[in-house]
């Protein structure tokens, strides 16, 4: 109960998916009621009252061709449409399933087996298959349901085998195995907990389309027989007079879109609200720019002098379900024109986060800038509007990130994309950006630049990739160029030759780098400054000789005695254990 009531809340953070949710409670809270609601007879006729329009007396929202109630027809048609459509859900949802999860566990003959017969079943136009197996049951609102349940087990089969074949080989599964437990045991203690919510999201976004295909089949006939009605028939009776009294069709037609809309946005949410990489912020699409909210006395910061940014007081927070959550505390920094800062600390300690910061590009919901200010050549980047930070990123100021097979296209040229970057700030003709890429591309020294340039990320190794990412933060003469870890996930022969080539670059053309690291081998090898992270804030900062030498925070001195010294592990192993032997 507790998991279901966190999922609820997470459910109802998201506005649209809450109002589907309210929705859809009021029309199952009337359609449950129906039998002890004042409502008259559904299936009673009166041909003197036929086609009353909507607000007659005794008859709210009018009546039928044969002078039955249009709204206690209404209220009982979307109960058994509610009924029927949640149990071909389940139905469709339970077959479907079961086979997915065997087939994609067993694998072998059982997967080839199980798979053709719903590759065969999916041969088919879904409709005329619904419309075929009823035909061979007979018309019927039973009937019905089974058609629309043999029509969607596929959907779901196919799904979960593809999620379950991609777990059998997980080492969790193989520890398992390890500790004997036998396989039908695996599957429904470790394969099938982890593929619930793939089951619980795919149901939730086609329960809405499944009350839509039966009432699809009662408007033909096929589903819900005479006195009997669902939305669907009514639908159908309505179509028949539809000229003379529109209202017939209308209100029914109106209600399966009030319904089968509820139901898409409740989908929505329940796969926002088990998405774990949602589940810490707010579901919601990300601004342009990263909101700032902070205090008004605050906002406009102190002049920063010769620097070409300078950073003061800088907060920044993540929203969640119980309060903001600082990540960055106060941060105060500056660096000058042809100038390297280095920013180094442990993981999680905000070192990117303040990156970000600087560009206004902490995704927003969650983040949010709650004070302090961010002056790059003397204008408050976080009071600009955001078409001076379009100008600005990319421009005078650049990034370069720790991963370029992430943040490089992966279905574009690099060249392409270089030279995309340079015509977005400078109006150039296509086949002159390019040999403006071509041109970067020698710059940092990438060996056969037009080959280079039609390639693709994934066809580059690592270092090559960095060196095209370094060339698109070059791309249009940028002032300062933050390089968040840029050289991590590198070879050491590698890494030294993007160092190498970053310090050249600087030096050649007067950058103000600032270079986030958790390696103070690197930070020594190329940064004039220093300044040192812990838990969002700045505990130690100053020239990179004096601090390396002579480190003043205790946290900085644990930082450098951890850097591996070769000799030192033999002196470690040599020093007498306090307290004697054990």
């Amino acid at each position: 109960m507790r998991g279901f009531a966190a999922l609820l809340r997470r459910v109802m953070r998201n506005r649209l998916a809450a109002a589907g949710l309210v929705l859809l409670a009021a029309i199952l809270l009337v359609a449950v009621l129906a039998p002890v609601l004042p409502l008259a007879d559904p299936n009673a006729t009166d041909p003197v009252r036929r086609l009353k329009p909507p607000f007659t007396d005794g008859a709210l929202l009018g009546t039928d061709a044969l002078g039955r109630d249009l709204l206690s027809r209404l209220i009982w048609g979307a109960r058994l449409s509610l009924a029927v459509g949640i149990a071909a859900s389940l139905l469709a949802a339970l077959i479907g399933s079961a086979i997915g999860l065997v087939a994609g566990y067993a694998g072998r003959w059982t997967d080839t087996v199980l798979m053709r017969g719903i590759d065969t079943l999916m041969a088919f136009p879904y409709l005329l298959l619904a419309l075929a197996v009823v035909a061979a049951l007979g018309p019927g609102l039973l009937n019905a349901l089974y058609a629309v349940v043999i029509v969607n087990i596929p959907f779901f089969a196919r799904t979960v085998r593809g999620v379950t074949a991609g777990l059998r080989s997980r080492e969790f599964v193989d520890a398992a195995r390890l500790s004997g437990k036998g396989e039908a045991r695996i599957l429904l203690t470790e394969v099938l907990p982890n593929v619930t919510p793939v089951i619980v999201i795919t149901l939730s976004t086609t329960v809405g389309w499944m009350i839509l295909e039966t009432a699809g089949l009662s408007f033909l006939g096929l589903g819900s027989q005479p006195p009997e009605a669902d939305l669907g028939s009514m639908l159908g009776e309505g179509r028949k007079v539809l000229i003379n009294a529109p209202h017939v069709a209308a209100v029914p037609g109106l209600l399966v879109f009030l319904i089968v809309i509820s139901l898409n946005l409740i989908g929505d949410g329940v796969r926002d609200a088990l998405d774990p990489r949602l589940r810490a912020g707010v579901p919601g699409r990300p601004g342009a720019v990263t909101r700032v909210r902070r205090p008004a006395a605050r906002a406009g910061g102190p002049a920063s002098g010769d620097a070409l940014l300078a950073v003061a007081d800088l907060r920044t927070a993540f929203e969640t379900p119980h309060g903001p959550v600082d990540a960055v505390k106060g941060v105060s920094v500056s660096v000058r024109r042809g100038e390297c800062l280095g920013i180094i600390g442990e993981s999680g300690s905000g070192k990117s986060v303040t990156a970000l910061s600087i560009g206004r590009l902490v995704a927003s919901p969650p983040g949010v800038i709650t004070g302090g200010s961010v002056r790059f050549d003397g204008e408050d980047l976080l009071a600009a509007p955001p078409g001076v930070l379009r100008r600005l990123r990319g421009g005078r100021i650049a990034y370069v990130f720790q991963d370029p097979l992430t943040t490089l296209h992966p279905l574009m040229r690099v060249g392409d994309q270089v030279a995309e970057a340079i015509r977005a700030h400078r109006p150039m003709a296509r086949a002159a950006a390019t040999a403006e890429a071509a041109r970067l591309f020698a710059a940092v020294r990438l060996p056969d630049q037009e080959t280079i340039g039609s390639a693709y990320p994934h066809e580059l190794s690592g270092g090559q990739r960095q060196r095209v990412s370094i060339a698109m933060a070059l791309a249009n003469d940028p002032d300062l160029v933050i390089a968040d870890e840029p050289t991590t996930a590198l070879d050491v022969t590698v890494q030294a030759e993007i160092l190498d080539l970053l310090d050249g670059l600087r030096r050649d053309r007067g950058l103000a780098v600032i270079f986030i690291s958790h390696d103070f081998g690197v930070i020594a090898r190329l940064c004039d400054r220093v300044a040192v992270m812990l838990k969002g804030e700045i505990v130690e900062e100053g020239p990179a000789a004096a601090v390396l030498a002579e480190p003043r925070h205790p946290y900085t001195r644990k930082l450098v005695a951890a850097v591996p010294i070769p000799g030192r592990a033999r002196d470690i192993l040599a020093a007498p254990v306090e307290g004697g032997a054990r």
